[in-house]
């Protein structure tokens, strides 16, 4: 098990109500294969290892004899679906107070029925004061960890595998929170890990790291003077004062002493020139408040100076602040990053983590595993499980301090990724690339706005789901509690954008599939994409024939328009979804009718059509969007033209379901069936001058610094030119403003007419934005 001081959001004593059972809280506790704990002076964090047993779908094709023309299977579908179990790997890190702890070790010693574990590895000060009673509780033996280890590891950890873990505080910015992007290379860093005293880490590798400093004046520091000037004993409680103080009438400033700013030697009147000065020539009683002001500047600041001496001395610019003392609280933050930006003029930022109370659970986990190294897999934050980042200032949110049941706990979940993830090789700068095009929490009216559309789109989710499993008479019970898992998670991001990182159109839709998932509904469109797949390949050959009758130009816009056409058949958007519910007869010529008429709302076709003129392509990398009539009328006659031309295609579409989305799984079959059609496609694939490749995502939207290793691999090895992005998710919601090192095609129909009314267009403007890189981006 593992306790830490991290995140830890009040130490009070909370409502005993069981609002969330023990069982929803240590979930999965069946199949726990590890322990870890981390216990501090107050937290106990606990980790543990488990596996899921969850439901996949998966599809299978029917024995159709490549010979037989596709008219002679008609009426047959062209693959099976099957929903199987499968086991994944999935790690826990739970909180709570150390008033708790007997509690929660009987819960868990009730439900540990795995008998294999018989060590639970433990850090922090606790791990003595109580080795005695988790040994005597749980049978297991205790085998303690190296603090700063743990520490070491568990950041290393996070800040590789969970996107937006670090974030800067920015007190009075429309969004306090600004989130960092995971940046592909983590080292070096420096640690300044606040506890009751200051140590000051420089990391430079996964296991090279050394204490370069620090300091007795910290946390305790705060805590012990604190208690003396104001008689308050409890940390958080002083905390509290502070928020509320005005440390001006404690401490002396320097227009105090000079009646102004002192120009020369540029110190602003209002810079604070004595702490606690004005209580040693002043004749009055101070306020607990201003006191507790007062010291928490004072710490503050100190600390703040000698993480900035220490990252000139040491050459870092990555400064990150964890420990007991931090916790999330905004005043402590408002301060720390004030004092860095005084004393480095703004070169060194300030940075702190979401998960920084569980770094020594994740260490202390990682020291136990190390024969299975966590390391060689990518790991991804699971939003159905964990309760996110809260506001922690009780004055801004009376509410989130009731949000427990048993237990003051919070949660976070983490699921082991079937496949490595890196960045794709042709980003042209990784360390500055941002998936998302609006981040929603400095975006209030956008984020008011798709809170309310997929708050809105629930009730068709739920009916989807259902009708995807009408064999099972408990789905509609299970998409009950989905809808309201997901309505709960909503209204969280309502209050607290900022709860899982940056909000954006992708995290809303990545927390519904994991929503989605949690209740058993792997692939609720599976039959509608079925039925799709099945229709559209009647069409092909017929599509494939009328645009062969055209002129070389004609047949250029015809394939762009049938790409864009395709696009239109998108179940993610209700526009759409409603469309095709109510008119089952809307097809590809009706869609071709719906789309806005040239010039289009992002116009990029002229170039286009002068650079198809030139030379071809060595390899275009195309990355899909849905199935049906997208990518068999409208995918695949445009790649057969770059074929035709010699250049090579990797077609990348999602490892797991979403929405309608082709799958990998799919899009094998798709190709056989397609390749069997036509001979083009047919000696393509045959000679892998047409290659599938799974891109690592189960999300409509699109992270180009989270893709399958393997297809990284493959976009290197082929040289890669051109990358075409298609859909709403992949190519507006994000990568819109992705900079490659290669030419680049990103289109899509706007299926929203929200959206569309703020990029300047209507519903079904057409967005065509081909890019070429400058000879500095191309050499990078």
């Amino acid at each position: 098990m593992a306790l830490s001081g991290g995140t830890d959001r009040g130490s009070h004593r909370m409502d005993k109500s069981i609002i969330l059972p023990p069982d929803e809280i240590f979930r999965n506790l069946e199949n726990a294969k590890r322990f870890a704990i981390d216990i501090g002076g107050s937290l106990t964090k606990l980790a543990y290892y488990s596996t899921v047993q969850h439901k996949v779908a998966k599809v299978r094709s029917f024995d159709h004899s490549a010979k037989v023309s596709f008219q002679e299977t008609d009426g047959d579908p062209l693959y099976e679906i099957s929903v199987q179990e499968e086991i994944t790997a999935r790690l826990h890190f739970i909180k709570f107070e150390n008033a708790y702890i007997e509690t929660c070790l009987d819960f868990i010693k009730d439900h540990l029925v795995n008998t294999e574990t018989k060590v639970i590895k433990a850090t922090g000060g606790g791990a003595y004061k109580f080795k005695d009673l988790i040994e005597k509780k749980l049978k297991l033996k205790v085998d303690k960890e190296d603090e700063m280890t743990c520490l070491i590891k568990g950041c290393n950890f996070v800040l590789k595998n969970i996107p937006h873990e670090a974030f800067v505080y920015a007190k009075h910015a429309d969004s306090e929170f600004r989130f960092q992007n995971t940046h592909p290379d983590i080292f070096p860093y420096l640690l300044i890990n606040i506890g009751s005293g200051v140590s000051i880490v420089k990391v430079e590798s996964e296991d090279k790291f050394e204490r370069i400093g620090g300091s007795s004046i910290g946390g305790g520091t705060f805590w012990g003077l604190g208690a003396l000037l104001t008689k308050t004993k409890r940390f958080d409680e002083l905390l509290q004062l502070a928020s509320k103080g005005q440390h001006t009438n404690v401490d002396m400033l320097v227009k105090d002493i000079y009646g102004g700013a002192y120009g020369s030697l540029g110190l602003t009147g209002d810079l604070i020139a004595s702490s606690f000065g004005k209580s040693a020539t002043t004749d009055k009683e101070f306020s607990k408040e201003d006191m507790a002001k007062s010291l928490l500047h004072m710490i503050s600041n100190d600390i703040g100076q000698l993480a900035c001496l220490y990252a000139k001395l040491h050459n870092l610019t990555r400064v990150y602040f964890g420990g007991f003392f931090i916790r999330g609280h905004p005043v402590t933050m408002h301060t720390i990053t004030y004092s860095i930006n005084f004393f480095t003029k703004g070169e060194v930022q300030a940075l702190f983590l979401r998960h920084e109370g569980y770094l020594g659970a994740i260490g202390a986990f990682l020291k136990g595993a190390e024969e299975d190294n966590p390391n060689q897999y990518s790991w991804g934050e699971n939003y159905a499980g964990s309760s996110g980042l809260m506001s922690v200032s009780p004055e801004l949110n009376p509410v989130q301090r009731a949000r427990s049941g048993t237990f003051p706990f919070d949660m976070l979940e983490m699921d082991r990724l079937e496949r490595q993830l890196v960045n794709l090789p042709l980003l042209h700068d990784p360390t500055s690339y941002i998936p998302d095009t609006v981040d929603l929490t400095e975006d209030a009216l956008a984020r008011d706005y798709w809170l309310y559309c997929f708050e809105d789109a629930l009730d068709g989710v739920v009916k989807r789901a259902v009708a995807s499993q009408k064999d099972q008479p408990e789905a509609a019970e299970r998409a009950e509690k989905f809808r309201q898992k997901y309505r709960h998670k909503l209204q969280t991001l309502r209050h607290q954008p900022f709860a899982y990182g940056s909000l954006t159109v992708r995290s809303l839709l990545d927390t519904r599939e994991h929503c989605l998932n949690e209740f058993n509904f792997p692939d609720p469109y599976s039959k509608i994409k079925q039925k799709e797949n099945d229709m559209a390949l009647k069409y092909y050959l017929k599509v494939v024939k009328s645009v062969e009758e055209l002129s070389w130009e004609q047949r250029q816009f015809a394939l762009v328009k049938g790409l864009l056409a395709g696009n239109v058949f998108d179940w993610g958007a209700k526009a759409v979804s409603d469309v095709l519910e109510t008119d089952p007869e809307f097809g590809f010529e009706q869609a071709k009718q719906q789309l806005q008429e040239r010039p289009w709302l992002v116009d990029a076709y002229s170039q286009w059509i002068e650079r198809m003129k030139g030379p071809p392509h060595k390899c275009a990398l195309f990355f899909v969007d849905n199935s049906g009539i997208d990518i068999i009328l409208g995918v695949f006659p445009f790649i057969r033209e770059l074929l035709l031309r010699g250049t090579e295609v990797v077609l990348a579409s999602n490892s797991g379901p979403a929405l309608n989305d082709v799958t990998n799984s799919e899009l094998q079959i798709l190709t056989e069936r397609i390749a069997a059609m036509d001979p083009v496609i047919q000696s393509a694939f045959k000679e892998d001058r047409l290659a599938l490749v799974q891109n690592g995502s189960s999300s409509p939207c699109l992270d180009l610094s989270r893709l399958d290793k393997v297809l990284a691999t493959v976009v290197r090895e082929r040289g890669t030119d051109l990358v075409i992005i298609e859909g709403m998710g992949r190519a507006i919601h994000t990568n819109y403003y992705a900079m490659l090192s290669c030419e680049s095609l990103k289109l899509a129909v706007i299926k929203n007419s929200w959206l569309a009314e703020r990029l300047g267009g209507k519903i079904f403007s057409v967005v065509f934005k081909y890019e070429v890189p400058s000879k500095s981006q191309e050499q990078h």
